[in-house]
């Protein structure tokens, strides 16, 4: 009887060291993880919530400009102009200042930003609900795609948008300059060439 729990036991200790051997290391390298990495993992984690704790995520924010500009771009694209000009603001916006710059180091434009810049890939919304169904005994996990808010499915494209203070929407994939502090580029450097090098 000892024998047989003896091998027992032996057979697991060679599943387990064989599925540790397996594992890469964090690196992405071959092999088996280091010895104290795991320890070391414990310990940084531990470091990152003694800094949560320190330097906890603000709760006494009432108003988000980036889910205003949201709801502002999407009365504007989809032909609500008037509605997206006339759009209240509960908070006094901040003025920025950005310079468009080409692909080849010219500068395209540069404007002023009335309350932020906001990411393209911002939503109002999810843009998937996952939920588990259990049916017969056996779950599985269904995605359900959400439409955004003009009915459409779909990723937006990257890059940033903004509005004026004159009230034009602009939006922008590539290359920028953005501050608080007015600017202005002063002989810009012109890049010729082909991408990666002459050929």
């Amino acid at each position: 009887m000892k024998g047989i729990k003896l091998m027992k036991l032996s057979a697991i200790g060679v599943i387990l060291i064989a599925m540790t051997m397996g594992q890469a290391a964090p690196d992405g390298c071959e092999g088996a993880r280091p010895a104290g990495a795991g320890a070391d993992m414990r310990r940084q984690v531990a470091i990152s919530d003694q800094m949560q704790d320190a330097q906890k995520t603000p709760t006494d924010i009432r108003f988000s400009l980036e889910r205003y500009n949201l709801i502002r771009r999407a009365y504007w694209v989809n032909g609500m102009r008037e509605k997206a000009l006339s759009m209240p603001c509960k908070v006094n916006k901040p003025i920025g200042y950005i310079v468009l710059v080409t692909g080849n180091g010219s500068i395209l434009g540069a404007f002023v930003v009335d309350g932020k810049l906001s990411s393209l890939k911002s939503y109002l919304t999810p843009i998937s609900e996952a939920y588990e169904i259990v049916y017969g005994g056996v779950s599985r996990y269904v995605n359900n795609w959400l439409s955004d808010v003009d009915g459409c499915y779909g990723d937006n494209d990257d890059g940033v948008f903004f509005f004026t203070p004159d009230g034009k929407y602009i939006e922008w994939k590539g290359a920028y300059l953005y501050s608080d502090i007015p600017f202005t580029v002063k002989d810009p450097v012109l890049k010729l060439g082909v991408e990666g090098g002459l050929k």
